[in-house]
């Protein structure tokens, strides 16, 4: 019996690419929320001889998320989780937005952990958007209730998004909802590591994926200012999220690894201006007293 991975969004783009690498060692679980996309990626897949089987799910949904991690444990000894799937600014409502990344992130975690082996790893896929975020926008001492009250979690990051005006919404949900991601796997892997399970995240920047394509005007002039000069092929984010779940990274968790030709490293931010514009105004009316007052209201 083969060990299984399951890929969370691996209908498409870097998930896929990911499922095509991990196939050739282990029987793949993808995942995702079309049905149509999950079953031309299976033949895609199978084609090239890789035992694979699609799972419909929504991660923000928990019991679908449950349903998942039961037949992943049918399927053999579940070594490996690469959790791509996500929402961009163009694919949702703020508040879609925050329930598919942040809540989706706690809902795989908690669900596929439970029926993992020992020595086995997940992988939570951020993006550069969440090192981008100034810290006046970032709820951050909010975050920790994720683990307490997920109701309340959603209530305070909606609260903080919509400060915003209503255009901007779904740029502050995203940029929030990654920053969260890189938060929640560095704590999930001090969490994990008694039972054996590393955790981390990888955080890439403008790749050659259908969402890239979606968000390609909001980052416009990224390839121009990246080191490299170009955006990163698919097959190059696949490799590294391969690596990581592998035994090869044995002694890698805790971390978050930045994926993004360099963009960062020499202060290129294509959205800088943007949260320019956003943050005007808002100095001084973001403490957490106010924030936590927000989330009540909400």
């Amino acid at each position: 019996m083969k060990n299984v991975c399951v890929i969370t969004g691996g209908g498409s783009g870097m998930g896929l690419a990911t499922a095509k690498l991990m196939g050739k060692d282990n029987t793949i679980l993808i995942a995702g929320r079309s049905q149509k996309k999950l079953e031309a990626a299976l033949t895609e897949l199978r084609a090239e001889g890789v035992e694979a089987e699609a799972f419909a799910c929504d991660v923000a949904i928990r019991e679908s998320v449950d349903r998942l991690a039961a037949r992943a444990k049918e399927l053999g000894p579940v070594t490996a989780v690469v959790h791509s799937a996500g929402l961009s600014p163009h694919m949702g409502e703020p508040r879609v937005i925050m329930e598919g990344n942040a809540l989706g992130t706690v809902n795989v975690n908690e669900a596929l952990s439970a029926v993992m082996a020992k020595g086995s790893c997940i992988v939570d896929v951020s993006s550069m958007a969440g090192h981008m975020m100034p810290g006046l926008i970032l709820p951050t001492k909010d975050y920790k209730l994720s683990r307490t009250d997920k109701e309340l979690f959603l209530h305070r990051m909606m609260a903080r998004v919509n400060l915003f005006p209503k255009s901007k919404q779904a740029g502050v949900a995203y940029g929030i909802s990654k920053n969260f991601v890189i938060w929640y796997a560095k704590t999930d892997a001090v969490q994990r590591g008694p039972e054996g399970i590393r955790v981390l995240s990888v955080s890439p920047g403008s790749f050659e994926t259908p969402m890239a394509e979606l968000e390609k005007e909001a980052t416009a002039g990224y390839t121009e200012q990246s080191p490299l000069g170009r955006i990163g092929r698919v097959e190059e984010i696949a490799n590294l999220l391969a690596f990581c779940v592998s035994d090869k990274a044995g002694y890698l968790t805790g971390v978050d690894i930045l994926c993004d030709g360099g963009c960062m490293a020499v202060g290129a931010n294509p959205l800088k201006d943007k949260w320019k514009e956003v943050t005007r105004g808002l100095r001084g009316s973001t403490s957490p007293k106010p924030t936590a007052e927000a989330g009540r209201a909400a």
